[in-house]
């Protein structure tokens, strides 16, 4: 399993993460209470592009999430991105470099997800720490109760609804992303290294199934189906 621990060989990257675990932990001092980790500038253009090896970590608070069917509106936002994905849900602590048998058995379930960010600056090579620091544009994850445990993804379609219509179809949702053991163990390698640690209870959405939703200013709303497990819907308003 590679963690891709090299990128915090860039100074850009280290610093910007230890600024952002930084303001972490200053919003749980303050009194908000943790929800997880999300992944993200993990597709291989993306990645080509800006010469990492591996997917940026950020964090998620739970004053960001929504249950489905919840309403966003994008009053104040510059350019509002949503993303289709697999959420996992942690059932004990993992430690970095672990191996794939322990990863495994640490994940408690797994259930489908939306993101929505301010994709704003757009990301470069020199503007990572900025992008970094600022918790790689995380607002918003949208989560429902439906849940499959395990890790596995064998046999699931994630369908994408958008403007009413199915606009995606994949049986393999790991395509873009990565696989999701990996994903969770490279997150875990990567906070390890940053001085934090991926805990039970702890969510990780895994990186966009599709790739990234720029939302117009006329879409009043999307779904993700991940059959047979459930669906997760949010509407938007953009005054």
């Amino acid at each position: 399993m590679t963690f891709a621990l090299t990128d915090l060989e860039n100074p850009l990257i280290k610093n910007g993460m230890m600024a952002q675990l930084a303001k972490r932990r200053e919003r749980i001092a303050a009194g908000e209470k943790p929800l997880g980790w999300k992944v993200g500038l993990g597709a291989p253009a993306i990645m080509q592009k800006l010469g990492n090896a591996g997917p940026m970590v950020g964090f998620l608070m739970q004053r960001g999430l929504l249950l489905s069917g919840s309403t966003v509106s994008f009053a104040g936002w510059t350019k509002p991105v949503a993303e289709i994905e697999i959420c996992v849900r942690m059932a004990r602590d993992l430690p970095g470099k672990a191996e794939r048998d322990t990863v495994i058995a640490a994940i408690k379930e797994i259930l489908p997800a939306i993101e929505l960010a301010d994709f704003e600056p757009p990301p470069t090579p020199e503007n990572i720490g900025v992008v970094l620091t600022g918790d790689l544009y995380a607002r918003h994850v949208v989560l429902c109760g439906n849940t499959r445990a395990g890790a596995g993804v064998d046999g699931l379609t994630s369908r994408l609804i958008r403007r009413g219509a199915e606009a995606a179809s994949t049986t393999d949702p790991e395509a873009l992303t990565g696989k999701l053991v990996d994903i969770v163990g490279h997150v875990a390698s990567i906070l390890d290294a940053c001085g934090e640690r991926l805990r039970a209870g702890d969510v990780i959405i895994t990186g966009s199934i599709t790739p990234p939703l720029m939302l117009e200013p006329d879409e009043t709303g999307l779904a993700h189906v991940l059959d047979p497990i459930g669906e997760v819907e949010v509407s938007f308003t953009h005054d």
